[in-house]
């Protein structure tokens, strides 16, 4: 069913909802099973350089800039109020444009308002510091300013949680910004621009351009008034970014996804270990940045833990966004379906052992819809293709280890750095383990948490900027946070 409050006119530019200046559009598929679910502007370069100019407008020649903190963390606060009052058309958007369960977007929506709920009681917290001169005829200060005009490009798997966590801090910073979210899941942006008009957001502080990467977000990544390019999504586009945005030296902040470890030692907890390999992998058919692709199973332990995630993962129910029994959905599109069925053939070819899934699943109610079932490619070797590369998808590899060294070396050795996990009975071996991973966020005998006021970002190709601006030894420190479940236990997520 088509979304009932998705206009024609779905680009915010300068206050004013207009169409594309060149007349495109685009049509939005479910990716369950076909069905067009809105039909929105496509916006192209034109429309990128209007929303630039209104947002550098706004900027330097409109109040926002030097409004009270407080003011713009009240705005904040009033859209998590909209957020939680619309919650159920927000949730059914995203289900429909991103084709996950009704269930994972409601968890989503709670997030999303926490995030601007978040942001808005931090506005005004932290203006700056006083510096000691050691001269009783001098003082000096350090302030914090907002950095500029900012350009977002936001992805398809959490269209609306990767827009908050962009749009929340710059509001409560004072920028202003251009947004792009992914061509594939606008609509929850769009609902998103209606809520922050409502809460009184000023002409020209947000800007929504919808469109493609080359034709609008190259724009913002490029362009001599934006002040700072963010981007989510893939490690090669954010390459790219990375080069558009260098002959005007602006701040580039990036979160390129992750091969992440899951290091399970033969002392964790067997029923907990299972279950959060499971939930690691396959919650949204493992298109998540953070998604524990990688388990790396103690010898001793392996084919008893294996056994029992392939038994398993083999009862995973699998269905569209509104089907009641479902446990994971569709993948995104056509394109991308075919990529993780290369990314299988590949591992195959090069030696995995395939132990179940591998294929697309049989039956009527799959054939419209982009779904693949959950796979496990056991025996994978150290270097290969299926360690080093990304599937972003329901494939969950696995790989052996000796001992606390060697689980160590083999968990970084990848170009990635976003997130990993421990899972292990022994506190003091948790931490020895987390301090020495070179990933951003390591989970303690837990997967996938998220704290909005915890830092989030990754090492080495996983991520740069997120520090920048910061004074102090920000600039020359990775961050990292470790999350320790102090009561770990099943949650049964897939039932199994």
């Amino acid at each position: 069913m088509p979304h009932a409050d998705i206009p024609a006119a779905t680009l915010f530019i300068d206050g004013e909802w207009r169409t594309a200046a060149e007349g495109g559009t685009r049509e939005i598929h479910c990716p369950a099973d076909g069905t067009l679910v809105a039909t929105v502007a496509e916006g192209s370069r034109t429309d990128a350089e209007q929303a630039v100019a209104a947002a550098r407008r706004a900027f330097d020649e409109g109040t926002w800039a030097s409004s009270s903190a407080w003011d713009r963390g009240d705005l904040l606060l009033r859209v998590a109020d909209i957020l939680v009052r619309d919650k159920a058309d927000f949730a059914r958007a995203e289900s429909l444009d991103t084709g996950k369960r009704l269930v994972e977007s409601e968890f989503d929506m709670d997030d999303i308002a926490a995030c601007f709920r978040y942001f808005g009681k931090l506005a005004g917290t932290d203006s700056g510091r006083v510096v000691d001169t050691g001269s009783p005829d001098a003082i000096s200060r350090v302030q914090y300013e907002p950095v500029g005009v900012c350009g977002m490009i936001t992805p398809w798997n959490f269209p609306l949680l990767q827009v908050a966590w962009k749009v929340a801090p710059a509001i409560a910073a004072g920028d202003t910004f251009v947004l792009k979210p992914s061509e594939l899941t606008p609509s929850t942006a769009i609902l998103l621009m209606r809520a922050l008009t409502e809460a009184g957001l000023p002409a020209g502080v947000g800007n929504l351009v919808l469109g493609t990467g080359p034709e609008v977000g190259s724009v913002l990544a490029e362009h001599p008034d934006v002040d700072l390019v963010s981007f989510t999504g893939g490690l090669h586009t954010g390459r790219t970014i990375s080069a558009l945005a260098a002959p005007t030296v602006k701040k580039v902040a990036l979160e390129l996804g992750g091969k992440n470890p899951n290091v399970v030692f033969a002392d964790a907890d067997f029923d907990t270990a299972v279950d959060f390999a499971l939930t690691a992998i396959f919650l949204h058919s493992g298109q998540v940045c953070s998604a524990g692709a990688r388990l790396i199973v103690q010898d001793e332990l392996h084919d008893r833990l294996v056994d029992e995630i392939v038994r398993r993962a083999e009862r995973i129910r699998i269905g569209g966004p509104f089907d009641d029994d479902a446990e994971t959905g569709p993948l995104i599109s056509e394109a991308h379906l075919r990529k993780v069925e290369d990314y299988v053939a590949k591992s195959v070819a090069e030696g995995a052992v395939l132990r179940t899934g591998g294929a697309r699943p049989e039956g009527e109610r799959y054939a419209a819809g982009h779904f693949y079932l959950p796979t496990v490619l056991d025996e994978v070797r150290q270097g290969s293709y299926a360690v080093t590369e990304e599937s972003f998808g329901p494939v969950l590899t696995v790989e052996r280890f000796t001992d606390e060294d060697d689980a160590v070396r083999i968990a970084n050795d990848t170009h990635y750095g976003l997130a990993g996990a421990v899972f292990t009975g022994d506190p003091a071996k948790a931490q020895r383990v987390a301090n020495r991973l070179r990933h951003g966020t390591v989970w303690i005998n837990d997967f996938h948490p998220y704290l909005p006021q915890a830092e989030w970002g990754g090492f080495k190709q996983s991520g740069i900027g997120r520090e920048l601006g910061r004074a102090g030894l920000g600039e020359y420190q990775e961050a990292k946070h470790v999350y320790q479940n102090l009561r770990p236990g099943p949650q049964n997520w897939f039932s199994g």
